[in-house]
Formats: structure tokens, sequence, C-alpha cells
């Protein structure tokens, strides 16, 4: 076994693997960017070697730069995680011409899985079972519009390189193709370096099931199926193992042709092969066909390790240095269920946009693994993935472990950046995901209720009115305690753009009543609240960013001072605004240019997507305040339309 490990990683997957080392005595070796120097993986390694800038091309992209770190370290082996360099067969090699080792699959594994084309045709060749479509070399619009048009519509493109939803669109006509084929070259060059695109018939109920293979160069076994279903912007929301509504029958058959993926290419590692499953007829053996293969370690594996009770970074750390398969097909076997939410900063109303923000106040619940890279404190870059946490739960069936999901959710506690938390607890109650009735087109179906924010009530409000005074904290004996002072104390407090205005009325050490929109007598219980005589499960958190108050959903409260001088909010309509901080990849209008509503203006590049931002009226072009290339701060202008007649 190895004594050292260098991890070519950060974030929640670093923290992860730095666990497992820690429990099987391996030191760590973490690498860091600039904008990472006080990041959680960095405090928990053995040692950490800065390797560059903020972005992943200064730094994480830089194989060089890892491998003198690892050597200048005395570590023997890289484990790349997942993402960056994971799957660059290029890395792969330098790394071993160094003379360490990869944690994962060699460079021809993974050269011949990179490109989707190509591995459909050596998946075919092994005896699995693939989509139809077109996945040839020419890439000619007007060859790949006919492709398509054989094919029949709707038809799916996507990026032969990569993955994560980048370079993927959905075209139901033929009038909707040349555009959605620009953009998806346009975004697959700037994620992967690489335009080239296939072509595959879309499957109207689509259920995206995994099944999780672990190799040793020569064998392969496999850990059973999850389901990625519930999907985001073909991005996962909530994963599961096992997949409800699997037969023993199809479990064999896909298990079994995964397997055979994995012999075929002398696959060495962790690694999943993922299937596109017709759900419309339930699951059926002959209704599954082979996407591709990711050849590393996936985000959701910890629900197959939930019902495997296998350690699969121990298990890599083993194969790759020299032992065999830990334990033989037969061994394994499935307990219970488990479920896995990945908990993001992004802003679900506005479509998901990835967010910012310093972390004011993080809690996990005890009931539920928390796979996460950031502590309070923390702040999320808007240089990576905006993920927060994994929040992983298991019971013996999937009917107990998805409450204890819903009430991992429910005990999640985060504060200084909007979340995806209240979106997620709503997936939790779906009854259509209760009821194991999943596929990928589940969210989009029923967004506009699942995106809703929810909208904190009265009581909530007073809540906060007590927390923006200091009142709410149980612990001290004074609080409320007033001498020469007003016994009313008049607060008001920001709230999704509403201004509040309520008064806080002392009526005897640890009660209250507060006045607003609503009046209500509040009491402290314990460590709990009453409201009204009624007992309420709610906490109320003071931190730098304001004021919340978790009840069931998190509700953000900004304290404001009274005798500031507020500034007439709101941009004209016509003035366009980064959502987010970004890169503008393209600009495509100048001065004096007429639009019409929904007309495309520019691209903002942000945290690995591409974001259209489009004119919301008709108009004229009166300014172009960016360039190509410019980086940009969420809330800067960059686009000024006025009305036809203005510029007339």
């Amino acid at each position: 076994m190895f004594s050292k490990i260098l991890i070519a990683n950060r974030g929640e997957i670093a923290c992860r693997v730095i666990d497992t080392a820690r429990a099987m005595g391996v030191r760590t070796v973490a690498v860091y960017s600039d904008a990472d120097a006080r990041a959680r993986h960095v405090a928990m390694a053995d040692e950490a070697v800065h390797i560059g800038g903020p972005a992943p091309k200064d730094s994480y992209l830089r194989g060089e730069a890892i491998i003198e770190a690892a050597r200048a370290t005395g570590a023997q082996a890289i484990h790349p995680g997942y993402g960056f360099l994971s799957e660059n067969p290029d890395f792969v090699e330098a790394v071993e011409a160094a003379g360490l080792v990869f944690i994962g699959p060699s460079a021809d594994a993974i050269r011949a899985m990179g490109l989707k084309d190509a591995a459909k045709a050596l998946m075919s060749e092994a005896g699995v079972p693939v989509v139809p479509g077109y996945h040839g070399e020419n890439q000619d619009p007007e060859h790949l519009s006919g492709a398509a048009d054989a094919i029949g519509y709707p038809v799916l493109i996507k990026a032969v390189a990569g993955g994560g939803g980048k370079g993927m669109r959905k075209v139901d006509a033929p009038s909707g193709f040349m555009e959605a084929l620009e953009s998806a070259k346009g975004e697959a060059a700037t994620a992967f370096g690489n335009d080239a695109v296939l072509i595959e018939k879309f499957v109207e109920k689509p259920r995206h099931i995994e099944v999780q293979v672990f190799g040793d160069g020569t064998r392969a076994v496999h850990l059973f199926e999850r389901d990625c279903s519930l999907q985001r912007r073909h991005q996962k929301v909530i994963e599961e193992a096992p997949a409800p509504g699997m037969t023993e029958e199809m479990r064999n058959e896909m298990g079994m042709a995964a397997v055979r993926a994995a012999e075929a290419i002398g696959y060495a590692g962790a690694g999943t092969v993922e299937f596109i499953v017709d759900g419309s007829d339930g699951l059926r053996p002959d209704r599954f066909w082979f996407m591709e293969m990711n050849t590393r370690l996936q985000v959701e594996h910890p629900v197959t390790e939930a019902i495997t009770g296998v350690d699969l970074v121990e298990w890599q750390l083993r194969v790759a240095a020299g032992e065999g398969l830990p334990m033989a097909q037969q061994d394994l076997a499935i307990d219970g269920h488990a479920f896995e939410a990945r908990l993001y900063a992004e802003d679900v109303p506005k479509g998901f946009l990835p967010a910012t923000g310093t972390l004011a106040h993080l809690v996990f619940p005890a009931t539920a693994r928390a796979d996460t890279g950031v502590r309070p404190g923390d702040t999320i870059s808007p240089w990576y993935d905006p993920m927060i946490a994994k929040l992983i739960v298991h019971g013996p069936t999937r009917a107990v472990a998805l409450a204890r999901l819903e009430q991992a959710l429910a005990g999640t506690q985060v504060a200084g950046s909007v979340t995806n938390l209240a979106f997620l607890r709503k997936l939790a109650r779906h009854p259509g995901f209760g009821a194991g009735d999943v596929d990928t087109g589940l969210i989009g179906r029923d967004l506009e209720t699942l995106a809703a924010e929810p909208v904190a009530c009265t009581r909530s409000r007073s809540l906060a009115a007590l927390g923006a005074l200091g009142l709410h904290d149980t612990a001290d004996p004074l609080a409320g305690f007033a001498l020469w002072t007003p016994l009313e104390q008049a607060v008001r407090l920001e709230y999704r753009g509403e201004s509040l205005d309520l008064v806080v009325e002392t009526l005897a050490p640890g009660r209250f009543r507060v006045r607003g929109e609503a009046v209500h007598e509040l009491e402290r219980d314990g460590d709990g609240w009453r409201i009204d005589g009624a007992v309420v499960p709610a906490q109320v958190v003071r931190h730098d960013a304001g004021v919340s108050v978790f009840w069931g959903n998190a509700y953000g409260f900004e304290p404001v001072d009274p005798l500031d001088v507020v500034a007439e909010g709101g941009a004209a309509a016509g003035r366009i605004e980064a959502p987010m901080p970004g890169l503008v990849k393209t600009v495509f209008v100048a001065v004096g240019q007429a639009v019409a509503k929904g007309d495309r203006l520019a691209v903002l590049e942000a945290m690995k997507m591409e974001h259209t931002l489009s004119a919301g009226r008709d108009g004229v072009v009166a300014e172009v305040m960016v360039k190509a290339g410019a980086q940009v701060e969420a809330g800067a202008a960059l686009i000024v339309l006025e009305e036809a007649e203005e510029a007339a």
C-alpha cells in the first residue's frame, strides 16, 4: 500500500478521498489555487502545495505542476478525483512517465471511452446495446441535419467529448436544428476543446440508469445500479440506488453488459457505465442502451457505498497498489435503499443560475452523511462548480430512505448564498418521485411548481424581527430586559427586495408581541419557540449576512438601518446586467442595431456553463459596455436598450 498520495482535485471530492486515506493510514498531499488557499481540503491534508491562479487552466489543469508537487513531497501516487484531469489520458501517461502511479484506469481505457462515437462502436462490438444515432466523423452541418432527419425527431445533439450536460441540446423539429447545433458546438469547444458532436434518437420517457463497475485490468465486477433520472439541464439533482421498479432479470442483464464493457477495454479501478432506459412500459431487458462510460469515480458514488457496504475509494487505492479485486461478484449484495441530494449555491427561480456568496452559517444534520468541501465562513467562488454538499441517506426500504432524505433536507441550514434547498425538499415530497415513477422529464414537467420560492409567513417574519434585535438568543438571560429604554422597538427588514416594518414589544423576559402585517405573541420555550401558544420547530440564527429563520425552509432577512438613505432601486427595463460573475464569451449586437424581444444579445460563461442573455423587449441598442473576453461581476451593466422611438 502507498504511504503517501497526492489528490489532484479540490472541494468535496478531495475531502472525501482524504477521509478514506486517513482511515487507511495513508498520508495525503493537497494542491490548491489562489482561490483555495484556505479551503477545507487544504486544511484536512497532511501537506499542501500551491499550484497557481484561480482559473482551472492556471492551477487544477496544470498537469506538470501537479506531478512536480507529487515528486517534491514524496507522494507515490496521484488520485484525480472527478472532473479536471481525471479523464485526461495524456495526464495519465505523464504521471506514469514520472514514475508515479495513477489511481485510475489506463490511458488506453480512457481514450477508448473518451469519445462517445468511438465508444459506442466499441460497445456494439462487445455486445452492449447502443442507442440508434449518427456517430460518424462527418461534421458538416448539412450532413448532421440529414442524419437527424433519418433518425427521426426529436433528436439529441451531444458533444463527443466530456459530460455534465455541456454541449448537449434537444431538438424537436428540423427548424431548430441549425441554431441548436451552433450552440452545442460552441459550448463543447469551450468546455472540452473539441466541438465535434453526435446525433442520437431522443427517448420520449427516458430513465437514466447507470451501473457501477470495478475492474483490476483483467476482470471486472458490478456493484449494481443507480437511478439518476431526476435531472435539470441534463445535470443530476437526486440519485438513488437501487433503481425503483428494477427486476432481477433486467438488473442481471444491465450488470453483465456493464461488466462486458469494462472487460472489453481492460478496465482498472472505479467506473460507471451509463444507460438510457425507455421506461414507458416498465423496465424491460430489451429497452436499455449504452450512453457512455465515465472512466472515473462518480459524484453519486456514495449511494452505491451505502447499499453495498463498500468503500469505493479504498478499493481504488488497493487495486492501484497492485491488489486484485477485493470481492467477487457473488459476494456483493444490495442492502436497503439510498438517496443522494446535491446541494448547490444556485438561484432556482432564475433558471438555476449559479450563485456566489460567503457561507455565514452552515449546519448539516447528524442523521445524514454530508460530503462537503466547505465550512462556515468559506466563499462560494465563481471559478468552480457551486456545489455546497451532497447529502446521503440510507434506509431499509425506499419509503424509509425517502422520508429520511426529506428529514435531512429540512435539518440542513445554509445562509450567505441562495441555494436549491427548497427545490430539493419539494422534489423529495413530489408524489411521482415518491411512487418511483421517475424519468428525466419529471422536473421539466413540474418546474413551475418545483422552482417557486417559498415565502416566509408573518410568524417567520416576527421571528426574524427578534433575531435582528438579538432577542432570539435563549442563552442570554437578559435578552428582552429593558431599563431606561423604550419597551417597544421598531425593526426594518429587507426580504426578497421588500421592506418590512415591524414593532417588537417586550412583555416579559422571553415573551414578546410583534406587530407587522399581523400581530403575533412569541415566547421562548426551552431551545424552541411558542407562537400564539403553539410550539413551532423554528430556529433563528443571526450572522454576518443578516438573520435566517429555519422552519422547514430557510428564509433570509437583512436588517436595515432606518437612518440609511436608500437610493431609488431597479434598473431600467432596457438595462442588461450580468446575473452572476463570469466571462463575456460573445457579444452579438452593436450600437444602433434593432432587436426584438427574445433576441440573443450576449453569452456569459460562468461556472463551466454558458448562459445566453436575451432582450426582454423590442428596442435599439444604445450602448454596448463590454467586449468578448471581459471578466465581469454580478450586476455589471453589459448592454443598454432604448425604445425605437427614442432612438429615432
